[in-house]
C-alpha cells in the first residue's frame, strides 16, 4: 500500500543517451522541476532528477477543446483523464543494486553476500516499461547523501517538495577544490558562511578566509534585512584567529588577534609581475625586474623604493655647465646596469602605489606572515581581513604573496612526512573572495592560485572559490573544481561555466536559471553523488546554536522552510 501511495506515475520510454520519459498519475503541480524522484523495479532502484514537465494529449486535437465549458465538471474530467496526460522527463543518475523481492527464496543468499547494501553506481541500463516512479523517501536521500546524524556529514539544505535533509560529505569535500557560485545580491556569503562554519565544525581541515570585504570574522549586520549577523570569531571563538592587514589595524572597531604586515625582504619579482594588469606595467618590466634582483637580492623593493629621481649639476671639460642623475637615483642605477633609464623610471613611477602603502614595512614588529602559516599548521583557522586596504591591488598582492608562502610551506611538510615520516600535513582549505580576479585567462598562469586549483590537491592545500562571474574564471582551472555549489545566475556564458565537464550539463541549464534568487542552490560536482537543487539552510539562530553544540529537530527545520505551521 505504502508503494501505490507513493507512486506519482511510471515509466513510458527514454534511454541512456537521453532522458527517461514518465507518465504522470498525479496532479502536475504536485511535483516541481528538480525533484529528486526514485524508480525501483526488480533487483535495481534508479535515482533522477526531474528536469522537465510537459504537457501531452493523445490528439492534438483534444487539446485545443475546452471540454470543462462544454461538458458538466465530472464527464470533462473522465475525458481530460483518457485524452489528456503530463510527461516528466528525468535525468537517470544513479542506480543501487537491492537484490530480489524479500519473499523471495534467493533473498537470504543474496544478503549472505551483501551484508550492506551496495553503493550506488552511474546508471548503465534502463527500468523496464512501467516502473513505478515515486518520490525520494529521507531514507532514500541519505543513502545517496548520507545519514545527517553521522558525523562529518554536514546539511546543505532540504529538498523544495519535502523538506528532507541533504548532506554534503565534509571529508570528501576537502580532498578537491570547490567552488561557490551566485550573481550578485543571491546570498554567497551566507552560504559561504555556511560551509565554513560546516568545515569548521568537522574541523578536519584548516581554513584560510581571504576576506576581502571584512565580512566573516566579526560580527555584522545583514545588508538587506538589517539583522544581527554572528562572524565565525564568536561562533569559534579561539578556534578561529582574526587577522588585521597592517600595524594598529581594527576590523569595525574590533581588536584583532594579531595584524599582517609584508616585509620589503618578502616581495618577490614575481609577485610585482602578477600585477601587470592592475599596474599597467610595460613588457620591459620582467627585464627591469630581474637586474634589480641581480643587484640587490631579496633586497630589491626597498633598494629600489628608497632610489630618488634627483639630478647634479657639473662642468664639464669645456666649463660648461650640464646635468646628470645623482648618487642613488634610478637613473644611475639604470646607466649602470644597462636598463633603460626612461623604462626604469617610469616601473619606479608605476609602483609607487605600492611605496605608499603602510603595511609593507623594511623591518615588521613580528614574522606575522610565519605566525599565520605556524597557526594553520596547528589546525586553527585563519580569517584575514584586508580591513581599510580593501583594493584590488592590495588583494592581489598580498594574497598571492601569502598563498606563495603557504604552499612552499605545505610542500615542504608533505615531503618530510612521505619521506622521513614526519607528521602528516593539516589538510588546508584556502578561501579566495572575487576569484576571477585571480584566476582568469590572463592572471592564471602567473599567479600561486591556478598551481593549487591543478597540482597541491596531493600536498593537503585545496581552494573554495567564491565569485559571481565564474565565466571568467580560467577554464582549466574550473575543470579541476570537485563540488560546486551555485546560486542563480542569469548569464548563460557563466551557467556555462558553472555546469562545464559535467554529464547531463544540457538538462540542468534550465534548471540552474530558474532557482529562485535566494535560498536555493544546486549542488553539482564530484563531492555529491549526483546534481540536486535544494533550499539552503539559513544562517540564523538555530544554525549558530547547532555549531555550538546544540542540534535542530525536524520540526524546526520544516518549519523554517514552511512545510508546517
Amino acid at each position: 500500500m505504502a508503494e501505490n501511495k507513493d507512486k506519482i506515475g511510471y515509466i513510458v520510454s527514454g534511454g541512456l543517451k537521453e532522458s527517461f520519459h514518465a507518465r504522470l498519475t498525479v496532479k502536475a503541480q504536485d511535483v516541481q522541476e528538480g525533484a529528486f524522484v526514485v524508480m525501483e523495479n526488480s533487483n535495481w532502484r534508479y535515482y533522477g532528477l526531474v528536469t522537465d514537465i510537459q504537457l501531452g494529449a493523445t490528439d492534438p486535437r483534444f487539446a485545443d477543446e475546452q471540454t470543462e465549458e462544454r461538458f458538466p465538471a465530472h464527464l470533462a474530467k473522465a475525458l481530460h483523464g483518457q485524452t489528456l496526460y503530463t510527461n516528466l522527463e528525468i535525468l537517470p543518475a544513479l542506480m543501487q543494486d537491492i537484490g530480489p523481492d524479500i519473499s523471495s527464496p534467493d533473498y537470504k543468499l543474496w544478503r549472505m553476500e551483501h551484508p550492506e547494501d551496495p553503493n550506488p553506481i552511474p546508471v548503465k541500463t534502463v527500468p523496464p516499461h512501467h516502473t513505478p516512479v515515486s518520490m525520494a523517501k529521507p531514507e532514500h536521500i541519505a543513502g545517496i547523501f548520507g545519514d545527517p546524524d553521522k558525523d562529518g556529514n554536514f546539511i546543505i539544505g532540504y529538498t523544495r517538495e519535502q523538506g528532507h535533509p541533504v548532506c554534503v560529505n565534509l571529508d570528501k569535500f576537502v580532498q578537491r577544490s570547490s567552488g561557490v557560485f551566485g550573481a550578485t545580491g543571491t546570498g554567497k556569503s551566507f552560504l559561504t558562511r555556511l560551509v565554513l562554519a560546516g568545515l569548521m565544525k568537522h574541523n578536519q581541515a584548516a581554513v584560510l578566509v581571504l576576506d576581502m570585504h571584512n565580512e566573516y570574522g566579526f560580527d555584522d549586520v545583514a545588508s538587506d534585512t538589517k539583522k544581527a549577523v554572528k562572524g565565525l570569531k564568536t561562533l569559534f571563538k579561539s578556534g578561529v584567529r582574526c587577522v588585521g592587514l597592517g600595524a594598529g589595524s581594527t576590523i569595525r572597531g574590533n581588536q584583532v588577534d594579531f595584524n599582517l604586515e609584508i616585509s620589503t625582504g618578502d616581495i618577490s619579482t614575481s609577485d610585482i609581475e602578477t600585477l601587470s594588469r592592475e599596474l599597467n606595467l610595460r613588457e620591459t618590466t620582467p627585464t627591469i625586474l630581474n637586474a634589480l634582483y641581480g643587484s640587490f637580492r631579496d633586497q630589491w623593493f626597498a633598494e629600489f623604493r628608497g632610489m630618488n629621481r634627483d639630478t647634479v649639476m657639473y662642468e664639464d671639460e669645456k666649463g660648461k655647465m650640464k646635468e646628470k642623475p645623482a648618487d642613488g637615483s634610478v637613473a644611475k642605477w639604470a646607466m649602470e646596469n644597462g636598463v633603460n633609464v626612461m623604462a626604469a623610471e617610469a616601473l619606479h613611477d608605476k609602483l609607487r602605489r605600492l611605496f605608499s602603502q603602510p603595511y609593507i614595512v623594511d623591518n615588521p614588529a613580528a614574522d606575522s606572515v610565519a605566525q599565520i602559516i605556524q597557526s594553520l599548521e596547528a589546525g586553527k583557522h585563519v580569517v584575514l581581513s584586508f580591513g581599510e586596504h580593501e583594493s584590488d591591488l592590495d588583494y592581489l598582492l598580498v594574497s598571492n604573496l601569502l598563498t606563495r608562502k603557504i604552499r612552499a610551506a605545505w610542500e615542504k611538510k608533505t615531503n618530510e612526512f612521505r619521506t622521513h615520516g614526519k607528521a602528516e600535513p593539516k589538510p588546508l582549505i584556502i578561501v579566495v573572495e572575487e576569484a576571477h580576479k585571480l584566476l582568469n585567462r590572463e592572471m592564471a598562469a602567473q599567479t600561486t592560485f591556478a598551481t593549487i586549483a591543478r597540482e597541491l590537491r596531493k600536498y593537503y592545500v585545496t581552494l573554495l572559490i567564491v565569485d559571481q562571474r565564474p565565466s571568467q574564471i580560467y577554464d582549466e582551472v574550473m575543470s579541476q573544481l570537485g563540488t560546486r555549489i551555485s546560486g542563480w545566475l542569469g548569464d548563460d556564458l557563466d551557467i556555462q561555466a558553472v555546469l562545464s565537464g559535467l554529464s547531463g550539463r544540457d538538462s540542468l541549464r534550465g534548471m540552474l536559471a530558474r532557482l529562485q534568487p535566494k535560498e536555493e542552490v544546486l549542488l553539482l560536482g564530484w563531492g555529491v553523488p549526483m546534481p540536486l537543487p535544494v533550499r539552503s539552510r539559513r544562517y540564523d539562530e538555530a544554525f549558530w546554536k547547532e555549531m555550538g553544540g546544540g542540534k535542530k529537530s525536524r520540526e524546526e527545520n520544516l518549519k523554517e522552510l514552511g512545510f508546517g505551521h
